[in-house]
């Protein structure tokens, strides 16, 4: 097999093995789903041994798989890398960067970047992938990984871009028909609106105590962070959310921060930009950089709310 064909094979096993479906390859590649499997078929020839155990239910890794899954997508990783490196020397920022991200904080303040970022280098393209999960930038080839919430001990570099906090804050109509709470014990007689607890994401039950989670009446429970804004914009509860989420809102007068006593406190948290490599291509510090400034320091989102401090003031 030519070497060619041997690494283009090789990327669509890694595409197979991380998604578990030749259809759904397929339909990013705009392929149809035989042609992908024909590539599994010519690798696992090649190569002597089974990837996959394959049923008409699913599609499980073997042994064999789970090893080449590993290597290949660290070699496929270290190519990329190498390919944009050498573009570079005389292209300057260009390329594919791929980029995973918290789904609500890509669309508030990523993707609304993206035109500046491209009018700066309009040799360079973003795949930017909108998932909840923990991802993985070395087995999943990613360039860069946004992470939101506190920051756990990884081998990956790590860089703090911005602070955040979480709010619970509620419409101005809602606490005038229900009350003001200004104490933990108060919440059990209003509705809360929670994320569903399968995010890293901060929720009610991390903010009270058991005996207060316990007394507690869940009105809304999502793990999407803009589904539960609009949730407490409708004025169905009081929400916990991040000051990145509910930041205009607040500063606007669209919601109110409801300051609690009673509470557990709060572990520091930021917005960190990961990556695998070493060294920071020029498309990642290009990046980087743009959305560091575009963010700002303070963060925009904590600028917004200003308004409202200086009202309650």
């Amino acid at each position: 097999m030519e070497f060619v064909r041997f690494a283009e094979n090789l990327a669509t096993f890694v595409d197979v093995a991380r998604t578990g479906s030749f259809s759904a390859v397929a339909r990013r590649r705009g392929q149809v789903a035989s042609s992908v499997a024909r590539q599994i078929d010519a690798l696992e020839r090649e190569m002597g041994v089974a990837l996959f155990t394959r049923s008409t239910r699913a599609l499980v890794r073997t042994d064999a798989g789970d090893l080449l899954f590993e290597r290949a997508a660290r070699i496929l990783q270290d190519l990329s890398e190498t390919r944009d490196a050498v573009a570079a020397v005389e292209n300057g920022v260009s390329g594919r960067l791929r980029v995973a991200c918290l789904p609500a904080f890509a669309r508030r303040h990523v993707v609304p970047h993206l035109g500046s970022l491209y009018a700066q280098y309009p040799g360079l393209t973003v795949e930017l992938e909108l998932t909840d999960r923990i991802v993985d930038p070395v087995l999943e080839r990613f360039d860069l990984v946004i992470r939101v919430g506190q920051q756990a001990d990884s081998n990956l570099i790590a860089r703090s871009i911005a602070s955040q906090r979480y709010i619970p804050c509620a419409t101005p109509a809602y606490l005038k028909a229900n009350g003001h709470p200004a104490h933990a014990d108060e919440l059990a007689r209003h509705r809360l609106i929670d994320r569903a607890h399968s995010t890293s994401m901060r929720g009610w039950r991390e903010l009270l105590s058991p005996a207060h989670a316990a007394r507690a009446t869940f009105a809304v429970e999502c793990d999407d962070c803009d589904a539960r804004r609009l949730s407490v914009l409708q004025g169905l509860g009081i929400a916990l959310m991040p000051d990145w989420s509910v930041g205009e809102d607040i500063g606007a007068g669209r919601l109110v921060e409801v300051l609690l006593e009673g509470t557990l406190p709060q572990p520091q948290s930021g917005i960190y930009l990961l990556r695998a490599a070493p060294r920071a291509s020029a498309k990642i510090k290009a990046f980087s950089a743009h959305l560091a400034h575009s963010i700002g320091s303070p963060p925009c989102w904590q600028v917004a709310m200003a308004p409202a401090v200086h009202r309650a003031a």
